[in-house]
């Protein structure tokens, strides 16, 4: 019997960790929803169109390794905004969260848009300092000469077009439950999450 878990919420709030364990802890698939549109955005990079990529797009496309890097981020977000790129997606999204067996789908718009009649909702958030931090950290251990700065003036920005954008911005569905990690351990985001979906079970 079908049972989805939506989780949304901004960049390096720690969605992806959470999803994940939550996925684990309940023997659930995962889908991190923000490789479709990275997996698009890469193709944009590599001189794709936005549409015609998103259209094409395969479940081998979100395996590629370099999916994960701050150029293909942002190419991400850009062809997130696209109306056209976003229909092409929603189905691969919405087949894979009625699936048997149960679904967790981390990004941006699952609770509202993908599977607003999800049984259990997140949405996980921290203040823009923490992420930066985070995807600060996370960068310089790759090698990254970006700038605490300029990490966090991205994250505002991306939080920002993310947020405004007119087809599916980035907002809490009405009846998410909020996870704030900005003090929270790993550990203890996840226990949250895993007690709040538990209630709705």
């Amino acid at each position: 019997m079908p049972f989805t878990i939506a989780i949304d919420g901004p960049a390096a709030s720690g969605k992806g960790t959470i999803s994940k364990a939550v996925a684990t802890h309940f023997g659930y698939a995962h889908l991190d929803t923000g490789l479709l549109y990275r997996a698009v955005g890469a193709k944009v990079l590599a001189g794709a169109d936005a549409i015609e990529a998103a259209q094409a797009l395969r479940a081998e496309d979100l395996e590629s390794g370099d999916l994960r890097t701050a150029d293909v981020a942002q190419a991400a977000s850009k062809v997130a905004v696209i109306p056209e790129v976003r229909s092409a997606l929603v189905d691969f999204q919405v087949a894979f969260a009625r699936r048997d067996g149960g679904a967790v789908l981390d990004g941006r718009d699952i609770g509202t848009v993908i599977c607003p009649e999800a049984e259990a909702k997140l949405f996980v958030t921290a203040s823009a300092e923490v992420r930066a931090t985070r995807r600060f950290k996370e960068l310089s251990e790759k090698g990254s000469e970006q700038s605490y700065d300029d990490v966090l003036s991205d994250v505002i920005a991306r939080d920002k077009r993310d947020s405004e954008r007119a087809t599916a911005p980035l907002k809490p569905a009405d009846d998410a439950v909020l996870v704030d990690t900005s003090d929270l351990s790993i550990a203890a985001a996840i226990e949250a999450a895993i007690a709040t979906i538990r209630d709705r079970m």
